[in-house]
């Protein structure tokens, strides 16, 4: 009996499911939200009052680095995998892509990272939008509802009563950062529609996915960058004030690396486990930043934040449609 007991294959770590989930989920965890820190304090940062001001070039380096990771990932796990998706689709929804990366970086120029990212967490929204409008897909009830709550929430969040005149001068509810944020949500919702396409067409695989869309949009940014000259204005910058160069490597690297655990969430644990871990974290995000950045949150915002990530819970819960039998 012992000699049988001993001819078993040894059990590894990794095959203990709740260590492998700790190991996704503090791994998109500590990536995100230092990811969320470096993107702010790159933004949104004190560089002797000038502003930084190159959200194409950031978007650059962050497209180079996640091609590279992702190479390496397939080289490493998907050599023998043959990608058939059509190059145009990939230089399509590259378009997309870069767009929404670029408004949304471009945006907490104009509003703090809490705003920044709770309007991303409303992807729902334009993603459904888009489903109906251009795919012609049914939801269920539950998605509408939790799509009102996330909607609500956001109004909440960025209603804001008549102060007195004593009031800052930038007040407002709706202003360029906002719309910045809508833009790059719509991307979202466009980019998404072309993932699923590629998807459900070609079966494209996630690391495939991220290697192309990066390349094509490493190129495209390429030429935007040395066509308006921004890169040239962004290394004297970088000249000025080196340390620069350091964060945007983690900003780079943190970026590629957490959407590797977000990868492993989904292929072990499945896209609702993913949802939820994720939700975590952009709420944990938000504290972060309030705390580290003295981003102030008023009640009404606090309420819209939760009234958001209510919405999200629930969506990732209650949101799917039924499975048919």
């Amino acid at each position: 009996m012992a000699a049988g007991k001993g001819a078993g294959k040894p059990v590894s770590l990794w095959d203990n499911l709740r260590i492998r989930f700790m190991v996704c989920f503090f791994g998109v965890f500590v990536c995100y939200f230092y990811y969320g820190i470096l993107q702010e304090t790159i933004t949104r940062g004190n560089y002797g009052g000038e502003k930084f001001t190159f959200a194409r070039t950031l978007v650059f380096i962050q497209c180079i680095i996640n091609s590279v990771f992702a190479k390496i990932l397939i080289q490493c796990f998907e050599s023998s995998k043959v990608d058939h998706t059509k190059s145009w689709l990939y230089g399509l929804c590259s378009l997309s892509y870069l767009g929404a990366m670029v408004s949304s970086n471009s945006a907490l120029l104009y509003v703090n990272y809490p705003t920044q990212v709770l309007g991303k967490s409303c992807k729902p929204i334009p993603v459904m939008i888009l489903g109906v409008t251009i795919l012609r897909k049914k939801y269920p009830l539950a998605k509408y509802l939790c799509v009102l709550l996330i909607v609500g929430g956001v109004a909440l969040f960025l209603y804001k009563p008549n102060k007195a005149a004593a009031a800052v001068a930038d007040d407002h509810i709706f202003g360029f950062g906002e719309i910045l944020l809508l833009v790059s949500l719509t991307l979202d919702g466009l980019t998404g529609v072309a993932q699923d396409h590629m998807r459900a067409r070609f079966q494209t695989g996630a690391n495939h996915m991220m290697l192309n869309i990066n390349m094509w949009s490493t190129l495209v940014l390429g030429l935007a960058v040395l066509w308006t000259g921004e890169v040239w204005r962004f290394l004297s910058f970088a000249e000025e004030y080196p340390s620069i160069f350091y964060n945007i490597l983690l900003f780079g690297l943190t970026s590629a690396l957490g959407q590797t655990f977000i990868f492993m969430t989904v292929v072990y644990f499945g896209p609702l486990t993913c949802s939820i871990v994720t939700t975590t974290r952009k709420f944990f995000t938000i504290l972060g930043s309030v705390i580290l950045f003295g981003n102030v949150m008023t009640d009404m915002q606090w309420i819209g934040t939760i009234l958001v990530f209510l919405g999200l819970g629930l969506d990732a819960k209650f949101g799917k449609s039924p499975k048919k039998h």
